[in-house]
């Protein structure tokens, strides 16, 4: 019986890459000179922290974080969880971005009820983090991704570890 997951996983080499990427930028930025603007990437946490001297500064710097991430993997920016922004010694601020990985439960629960009530031929099991989906044949689990696909749009979600 074919089958197949849906897994969230985001790619860290791609990640570090792009907040690399950010960081020579802003250091090569004259509006930033002498500034506290900088971006961390704690890999282990999995948390990347925004230093800056105002909100303002903190926008931008999201302005230069973004797109090099959307660039290094599509979608990426919509698994970072946005803490609120924390005034830290004199004027300064900053924020942390917290990677979410893999579908949390409220999510898989969602996209098994989103599957049955499409009435497709296939039945849906949360297996941890991950949603499997099991089908008599392949089309019918070629129509749930494309369901999928079309219905979450706020949240990147990936169709892999096909078997047959």
């Amino acid at each position: 019986m074919p089958s197949f997951d849906f897994t969230s996983e985001a790619d860290m080499v791609a990640l570090k890459n792009a907040i690399d990427v950010a960081v020579r930028q802003i250091d090569n930025r004259y509006d930033f000179k002498g500034t506290s603007a900088k971006v961390e990437f704690n890999e282990k946490d999995k948390v990347i922290t925004l230093h800056g001297d105002s909100d303002f500064q903190l926008d931008q710097i999201k302005d230069i974080l973004f797109p090099a991430m959307e660039k290094k993997e599509v979608e990426s920016t919509k698994r970072l969880d946005h803490q609120p922004v924390q005034k830290v010694s004199g004027n300064k601020v900053k924020q942390e971005l917290k990677i979410k990985m893999g579908i949390e439960t409220e999510l898989a629960k969602k996209l098994v009820k989103m599957i049955k009530d499409a009435k497709l031929k296939v039945q849906a099991s949360i297996q941890g983090d991950a949603v499997r989906v099991q089908g008599a044949k392949r089309d019918d689990l070629q129509d749930c991704i494309s369901l999928i696909r079309k219905e979450v749009t706020d949240f990147p979600i990936k169709a892999g570890n096909f078997r047959d």
